[in-house]
């Protein structure tokens, strides 16, 4: 039986400040190649659970274990090389495109020659215009940035990527394109993925595995063939509706 690659067992996150708790006594495990859609309204602490998962943010309570490692002891530097997130609205830090793709690849080491091929693959399996190349990111739209950040952690090819609304700003023949890559990533190299999205038709594309969060807590962590999506879908709806009214 396959070790997992990512377990949490009774993880919890509290806010910087006050008493609030973001994350609330989370246990789960995911495995090389698992698709995981992470969703629930908003609020629900989806953002703060890849945050977790990229060392970006530290738990609370709880352990988490990468590799079968606790993740507190890996060097950080050495877990980002390996492990991927791509938030809703990545920078590419004032660089061309070109650059902004080689530029994690050049801090790996990679030959040059190698980090070339890696490049022109990778923008070619996600049909990167070539015109794009020598462009800054003031000078793409907000869907050209995300398909840009998209194509540079897609050419890293990490052990787990984490995708925060990764089809956003996408339109429809892009989103498609995406979930075909990453499920290709995800049988080839054996890469883990977990992707929070809005977008129930993409969910149910792409998805292996649903965990699901509301408040905080994970409520639903199951095999994405049993899932009732549209159910799902309403009952999100209803939460988010239910929230926007104690608010007005």
């Amino acid at each position: 039986m396959t070790s997992p690659l990512l377990r949490f067992d009774r993880v919890s996150l509290n806010a910087p400040l006050g008493n609030a708790t973001l994350l609330n006594d989370i246990s789960f495990a995911l495995n090389p190649g698992d698709r995981c859609v992470l969703i629930g309204p908003s609020g629900s602490g989806k953002t703060q659970l890849l945050r977790l998962c990229n060392r970006l943010s530290e738990a609370s309570h709880g352990e988490i274990r990468f590799d079968g490692q606790a993740l507190a002891s890996w060097p950080v530097r050495q877990y980002r090389e390996i492990v991927t997130l791509v938030l809703q609205e990545s920078s590419l830090l004032a660089q061309t495109v070109e650059a902004a793709i080689a530029y994690p690849l050049k801090l790996r080491g990679l030959k040059p020659a190698t980090l070339q091929q890696r490049v022109t693959d990778w923008c070619d399996r996600l049909n990167l215009p070539a015109e794009w190349m020598r462009k800054t990111e003031v000078q793409l739209s907000v869907g050209q940035r995300q398909w840009v950040a998209l194509t540079r952690a897609l050419a890293i090819e990490p052990k787990l990527l984490l995708l925060d609304e990764p089809t956003s700003a996408l339109d429809a023949g892009r989103s498609d394109r995406l979930v075909r890559v990453l499920t290709d990533l995800a049988h080839q190299n054996g890469t883990a993925i977990v992707m929070t999205t809005h977008q129930f038709d993409i969910a149910r594309g792409f998805a292996t595995r649903l965990l699901y969060l509301e408040n905080g807590r994970l409520l639903r962590d199951q095999s994405a063939d049993v899932v009732d999506w549209e159910a799902l879908k309403q009952d999100v709806i209803a939460i988010e509706q239910q929230s926007k009214s104690e608010w007005d």
